[in-house]
């Protein structure tokens, strides 16, 4: 059996942040609940194209891309040389750069109804913003949700996390399940002043789904705002509205479009984007600073000029369709690789181990064969043909392996870190409003 990678660099710098980082990591997915504590690298030291380093000097193929941002890969020449050509000029000024007109002018060439835009800097400033802006041009509180919309309190305050927000909040906010139009229809009224959802995150649109929630929102006199944090520049040029052809008022994006670089866009539809000049605040310090609007600059053009997505599709299908080849050749039931190609996870439900434990196995297994893995795949343009090829080695050489483990019932034995955690313990059905009888 291959041997697992060292870490002790790693883990004794652990000790050391743990005492002043809460959780040691900005970035919950990052953390040590979501990579095997003992035998998952914690600290990375430096990438290159689909490859990460850690402290320890172990070379990981990385198959989560900092959890997105790295549509094109780690230090890819064309935007890191637009970023050392602006820094050599400035990051941030007194005065609005002339960037933010150059990339909002892009986008707006890019992206379908984004006739007016917005920077900042995280996805959930800008889903936030897109809040308020629907709360003032409806003059309503209600928000109906459906995806993960990050951490602030109108979002959070119907999770599980919820300790610190005040119940009035929770009040005004309300979830939907993805799919299901009766669900919408139940919660859906007068009062709704927006619908925010993740167009697709690993379950295609059924039946018209996307279609009804837009005739909904219009019925009602609702605004529609599609958070495009995966999406975005990923599942086509000019996101979910291009590849499912659906028209959202506003659109939120972060994550792919910088290539790392820290920068998220709030765009949409003039008429209700023009309240950002006087009756909205949404103002920020670093919104126009200039590094990440010329990485952004450079990755859009780069993304258009090589057609990108169209390559992550290619690619993601070539390793999606090996993955359940491998499944399939070895009668493998609890297990399937699920989602649009651009972005696939692997699914696991069985019937007696739980999934959390399969998940961690499959993770330390992975580490064997220099793969980073944390159960979805967001490949980038840098990811290859090759390294499409040693992942679908690794898991046919992994999945039999527990597929045997698992029959055994010693899969506690297997594992040498710590069993991997939920980010929310509740996803689906919680926090929903009550049913609404419409006349």
């Amino acid at each position: 059996m291959l041997t697992l990678p060292s870490i002790q660099e790693s883990l004794e710098l652990y000790e050391k942040a743990r005492h002043i980082i809460p959780g040691v990591t900005q970035t919950l997915a990052k953390g040590v609940g979501q990579y095997s504590f003992g035998v998952a690298p914690i600290f990375a030291d430096k990438g290159k194209g689909s490859k990460i380093i850690d402290i320890d000097g172990n070379e990981y193929l990385d198959l989560s891309m900092a959890v997105g941002p790295l549509s094109l890969g780690y230090c890819y020449e064309a935007v890191d040389t637009a970023i050392k050509e602006q820094l050599l000029k400035g990051i941030t000024f007194s005065l609005p750069h002339s960037l933010e007109y150059e990339v909002a002018e892009l986008i707006t060439s890019i992206v379908p109804n984004a006739e007016m835009v917005r920077f900042s800097k995280t996805g959930a400033d800008v889903t936030s913003a897109a809040v308020r802006i629907a709360r003032a041009y409806t003059q309503r509180d209600e928000i109906l949700c459906c995806g993960y919309h990050g951490w602030h309190d109108w979002y959070i305050s119907v999770t599980d996390r919820d300790k610190g927000i005040p119940e009035t909040t929770k009040n005004h906010v309300f979830t939907f399940d993805y799919n299901n139009v009766d669900s919408l229809l139940d919660s859906i009224s007068e009062q709704t002043a927006a619908v925010i959802l993740e167009p697709i995150t690993f379950t295609e649109p059924k039946n018209g789904f996307l279609l009804e929630l837009r005739e909904l929102c219009h019925k009602f006199g609702t605004v529609l705002i599609f958070d495009e944090m995966w999406t975005g520049w990923r599942l086509a040029l000019g996101g979910a509205q291009e590849y499912y052809d659906i028209d959202a008022d506003l659109l939120c994006f972060s994550k792919a479009i910088a290539n790392g670089m820290p920068l998220s866009v709030l765009c949409g539809k003039s008429n209700i984007m023009s309240i950002l000049e006087k009756d909205v605040f949404f103002f920020t310090t670093f919104g126009g600073e200039a590094l990440s609007l010329a990485a952004a600059k450079s990755t859009m053009n780069e993304i258009r000029k090589y057609d990108v997505p169209d390559y992550l599709h290619q690619q993601g299908k070539k390793l999606q369709q090996g993955i359940k080849s491998i499944i399939q050749k070895h009668q493998i039931p609890w297990c399937d690789c699920i989602g649009n190609p651009t972005r696939t996870m692997i699914s696991i439900q069985h019937s007696t181990f739980p999934a959390l434990e399969i998940k961690t196995l499959l993770q330390q297994e992975f580490l064997r064969y220099g793969i980073l893995w944390n159960g979805f795949h967001t490949l980038s343009f840098s990811h290859s043909d090759q390294d499409i090829l040693h992942t679908l080695f690794a898991y046919s050489e992994i999945l039999p392996f527990i597929h045997d483990v698992l029959y055994n019932g010693n899969i506690r034995e297997m594992i040498h870190g710590k069993i991997l955690e939920p980010v929310f313990r509740k996803t689906t059905h919680f926090h929903s409003k009550p049913h609404l009888v419409h006349g």
